[in-house]
């Protein structure tokens, strides 16, 4: 695996378990971040690379499973692998349920941990990708005109043209025109392709 442009985030509290998982990683070729609380964690400025977390559950003020779930609430992507030497069974159903890649109970093996690593780079990759086109997407909303978006939302429900006029109050006419230029500044050859960007974009599918 091409580890070259990748990061390994590791939390734990202990300071000892920091260093020996930097030192393991570095000599497999990973760029390492190491914090032992996810406060630090979370202020950190991520760049915009594949990457992954090993992370701790037990930890004092915010721990492993909390920062879980404050990373799904500010949409941080990076995939999640926990280690903890007090695992059980029903913790790790919980981790895996939230998306963990892997849980690893310590101590694990040098083998385990970069399989598990090997994992979340591969998803990091995908999701990486995923974020680049939806932002594309999105860029191409932000230039839509108000008549233009809301057109765009009617289309992404499914409604044609005839109908979308009936409900504005305007002509079909008009109605063409403007989703003609939606079409346009979309970049959609079809409306089933535009349909797929509305959804991809996260467009709502109700408006009044």
């Amino acid at each position: 695996m091409n580890t070259k442009n990748a990061i390994i985030y590791v939390v734990d509290d202990d300071a000892s378990i920091c260093k020996s998982l930097s030192l393991l990683l570095n000599s497999n070729g990973f760029r390492v971040e190491t914090f032992t609380c996810a406060e630090e964690f979370l202020a950190f400025k991520y760049p915009k690379l594949q990457s992954c977390l090993v992370l701790d559950i037990r930890m004092p003020n915010i721990n492993g499973f909390a920062l879980q779930g404050l990373m799904a609430q500010r949409g941080i992507i990076t995939p999640i692998i926990f280690i903890t030497g007090y695992g059980d069974i029903s913790m790790s159903v919980q981790a895996m349920k939230a998306g963990a890649i892997d849980f690893l109970p310590k101590p694990f093996t040098e083998k385990k941990l970069l399989n598990a690593i090997t994992l979340a780079l591969s998803k990091s990759k995908v999701l990486n990708q995923k974020q680049t086109e939806i932002a594309r997407i999105r860029q191409r909303i932000n230039t839509l005109s108000p008549r233009e978006l809301e057109v765009f939302q009617f289309v992404a429900q499914g409604m044609m043209n005839k109908n979308i006029a009936s409900k504005r109050g305007t002509s079909l006419q008009t109605i063409k025109i403007h989703r003609g230029r939606v079409m346009q500044k979309m970049q959609a050859k079809t409306v089933t392709e535009l349909i797929h960007l509305a959804q991809k974009a996260g467009i709502t599918s109700s408006i009044d």
